[in-house]
């Protein structure tokens, strides 16, 4: 197999770092070059990964194609998880979500182009399923998006279905379903809720519940994404190609039972508080996975009560550090 030189944005995000870690034990990386520009991502996510001659970090935006172009040379695949998340901040500013998603992500197709880079892996969203009420998610079946951010990726499925015809241009793009694990942040009002509800359970403070906590979500542990990356990465099959497919677990949960297996994981009992329902929100998620079973043998290993095991293990390390 070749050896490839991979171009990573958002390497120092939460699944970027994630996904970073994982390329380089990989016996045919030459190179992992990250594009980051440390506004969600943390410098500490990639302390370790400095020290090895396989990887670098190139401090840059994806909103400037004259850098996108720069990190881009010499690249043989591009994996593209930089973004701006979050439902609530993309109502907030939706110029600001457009400006980093859909344009950063356009600048690196084009960027792909220039260089002739052979394959880009991008990290799309369920959100795009929007308002089609059916479960499972299939991924020829989305519906009509309910918030700036659902719309910034539905517009990147189609910017690579559209380039992947008119351009010399291959992709693969990964529909995620609610991802946690290490590195998560759970600091600040965009917080994803399992990072937040942990920490809040660590320090024996109660966490807010949305809509009293009836949504269900397919909670996916970052390591089943991690792999399903890497295989996308590492995929020469060419039907796989040029193809969008949900990474999930493929399993199902309310919000209140998240909360309550956090609780039980932690030894805690916190009354949660509950809040008002949360503008945007898709109602239910439930991802089939059985494309991406097929076409980049995508088998997540880890279920959600053992990623939130793991989570929990992890965050409460890293507060047990802090208080010696």
């Amino acid at each position: 197999m070749v050896r490839e030189r991979i171009l990573l944005t958002g390497g120092a995000g939460f699944i970027g770092s994630n996904i970073a870690e994982k390329l380089l034990d990989h016996p045919h990386v030459d190179k992992v070059v990250v594009l980051d520009n440390l506004s969600t991502g943390f410098e500490i996510n990639i302390a370790q990964l400095l020290k090895n001659p396989k990887f670098s970090l190139y401090k840059g935006d994806i909103r400037d194609f004259s850098a996108c172009l720069e990190a881009s040379k010499g690249i043989s695949v591009i994996c593209h998880q930089a973004a701006l998340g979050s439902v609530p901040r993309s109502i907030l500013d939706p110029l600001t979500t457009h400006e980093v998603n859909s344009t950063g992500t356009l600048n690196i197709f084009n960027a792909a182009k220039q260089n002739s880079v052979k394959k880009v892996v991008f990290a799309s969203s369920s959100s795009v399923y929007g308002d089609n009420p059916a479960l499972p998610k299939v991924e020829e079946n989305i519906g009509r998006p309910l918030s700036p951010y659902a719309v910034t990726k539905q517009t990147n499925e189609l910017y690579a279905q559209a380039l992947s015809k008119v351009y010399d241009f291959h992709y693969i793009g990964l529909r995620y379903f609610n991802v946690f694990g290490p590195n998560q942040s759970p600091d600040g009002p965009y917080a994803a809720v399992i990072p937040l509800f942990i920490m809040n359970a660590i320090i024996d403070k109660p966490s807010v519940i949305n809509g009293e906590g009836h949504q269900s979500r397919d909670f996916t542990y970052v390591t089943n994404v991690v792999d399903a990356n890497i295989s996308s990465i590492f995929s020469d099959q060419k039907q796989a190609w040029n193809n969008i497919y949900n990474i999930a677990y493929g399993g199902r949960s309310t919000i209140m039972d998240l909360y309550k297996k956090i609780l039980h994981v932690s030894g805690k009992s916190i009354n949660p508080i509950i809040g008002p329902v949360r503008a945007g929100d898709i109602p239910h998620s439930f991802a089939d996975i059985s494309k991406a079973k097929k076409n980049i043998d995508f088998n997540p290993a880890i279920s959600m009560d053992e990623g939130l095991r793991l989570t929990f293990e992890w965050f409460k390390s890293k507060v047990n550090k802090v208080d010696v």
